[in-house]
């Protein structure tokens, strides 16, 4: 079995700007990891250590793209998540799992707007 690489190339960023403050999103990512390999232990075997590495990476970005769509308005997030949504289906990921990573998302990053946009972002992948 082939294992996933670990992420490479430009790391996500660690924090953005809201109109309340600067939020940590590799804090936000951790927490919302940790709830997806609860929900998900399988992938622990398909995916190996690097599966959690990627998952911090995309959500931090996944979490930058929302603020930055919803507070700045310059990042459309659906644009974003239909974008890896394609790179990811390319790779036999479960599209329905990152509908439900989006979800869990919603329910950590403790800004009401964020978190409907990433809602909507969920139900789009899942459309």
């Amino acid at each position: 079995m082939t294992r996933t690489s670990p992420p490479s190339g430009h790391p996500p960023p660690a924090t953005a700007e809201t109109p309340a403050g600067d939020v940590d999103l590799a804090a936000l990512a951790r927490e919302i990891c940790a709830r997806y390999d609860a929900e998900f232990p399988d992938e622990r075997d398909r995916y190996g250590p690097a599966g959690m590495e990627w998952c911090r990476h995309d959500n931090q970005h996944l979490l930058n793209w929302a603020i930055a769509d919803v507070h700045h308005g310059h990042v459309d997030l659906l644009d974003q998540v239909a974008w890896l949504a394609r790179v990811l289906a390319a790779r036999d990921f479960p599209l329905a799992r990152l509908a439900r990573n989006l979800e869990i998302g919603a329910g950590v990053v403790g800004d009401a707007a964020v978190a409907a946009r990433l809602r909507e972002a969920a139900a789009s992948v899942s459309a």
